[in-house]
């Protein structure tokens, strides 16, 4: 059974919502149209299936498949060459995080002429994007980023060199189409390593400073979600129930996190940019650690979250990292090769990330470094 919602993209959640891309392509004028996908979603048949379901109704389709697993100005660039030499008018987005945020980015780029550095939402970049971007239909094979919901799209630049986030309410997709049966091949680490990034989402969003009610209420309820299912949709990877509450989690996370993140996400961004870490990994390994920071200036708004994860645990870092352990993940970065060498240029990245500013205790460049030391086992 399918349902739409509103959110204000249009949302079909439920298992076959692949079916109605036709559909909703013609809704928005789409006539020809840019597959953006990276090569482990094309191997695994999932852009070949979107493919053949656009032609299949005369819409005139191409492939561009060159997204690293984290995005680099380059992938932009060269899907901005693609959309312009195929003469495509929309663009349909099909993976996890990455192809996501490099369709809305390569949609930016198409009607917009400045550097990409300049439209950094740290530096009030977001003024300089108007409303004239291509429409986007984006189609998750993963719940982990909710990029699909989300309008922000993250690449690391060759200006600055780190992960740098580009935010306006025009890069949101007209559609998503949230279908469980294409989550059903993801490997179980990568099940677990982006379903924490939707816990992360959800949790560092309710923590976070500010006063945004209808976002609180979200991301409790995407917590709801990760709790339930997370740990069955990485053991079970058939249970369409387990998939589909993920990517609802995805999805509310991505929405509640427009109240802002918090200082893990400023931990992580700078392990994928400069260690290539996978992003929801990266989150996995340094949500411990900043939960602990957090608990004097947060206690009360822990507790609850904690009451939701494992009421029985005794802190919610423990119920974090027995969380962790019970999806198969490490227990800490240095299982991942960062050591104690990395920790002074890791920091100083991660005091430029505007994500630690929504914290809701303040962190100096010392106190992420310690974040960082306190996070490698």
């Amino acid at each position: 059974m399918l349902v739409t919602w509103s959110f204000p993209t249009t949302i079909v959640f439920g298992a076959g919502a692949l079916a109605t891309l036709p559909d909703h392509a013609k809704r928005i004028g789409g006539k020809r149209a840019l597959v953006v996908c990276d090569p482990g979603v094309r191997k695994a048949g999932i852009a070949d299936r979107v493919l053949g379901v656009l032609k299949g109704a005369a819409i005139d389709a191409h492939m561009f498949d060159g997204v690293d697993p984290n995005p680099i100005e380059k992938n932009v660039e060269d899907g901005v060459r693609e959309y312009k030499d195929f003469r495509a008018d929309f663009l349909v987005a099909v993976g996890g995080g990455a192809p996501l945020d490099t369709a809305k980015l390569i949609a930016l780029k198409t009607t917009h002429d400045r550097p990409l550095v300049d439209y950094d939402d740290a530096t009030g970049g977001d003024r300089f994007i108007g409303a004239n971007v291509p429409p986007l239909v984006a189609i998750p094979t993963t719940a982990g980023t909710g990029s699909e919901v989300g309008r922000s799209g993250v690449a690391t630049l060759s200006a600055n060199g780190r992960k740098t986030v580009i935010f306006s309410p025009h890069l949101l997709a007209k559609v998503a189409l949230l279908d469980p049966e294409l989550t059903v091949s993801m490997p179980a680490r990568v099940t677990a390593a982006t379903g924490f990034d939707a816990l992360t989402h959800c949790l560092e969003a309710y923590v976070s400073l500010g006063d945004h009610p209808m976002a609180d209420a979200i991301a409790l309820g995407g917590l709801e979600l990760c709790a339930a299912h997370l740990a069955r949709a990485v053991s079970t990877p058939n249970d369409l129930e387990a998939r589909g509450g993920m990517m609802k989690a995805a999805m509310m996370g991505a929405v509640a996190f427009q109240k802002g993140l918090g200082a893990c996400h400023s931990l992580a961004h700078p392990l994928s940019s400069e260690k290539g870490m996978h992003h929801g990994l990266a989150n996995a390994l340094c949500l411990p650690a900043v939960v602990e920071f957090n608990e004097p200036v947060a206690s009360a708004k822990l507790a609850r979250i904690r009451a939701i994860l494992d009421p029985s645990a005794k802190s919610l870092a423990q119920a974090i990292r027995d969380l962790r352990a019970r999806v198969g993940l490490p227990s800490g970065l240095g299982q991942e090769g960062v050591t104690s060498a990395d920790i002074p240029k890791l920091a100083d990245k991660a005091i430029e990330d505007a994500c630690h500013r929504s914290n809701p205790r303040p962190c100096t460049r010392d106190d992420l470094a310690a974040l960082y030391a306190a996070s490698l086992s």
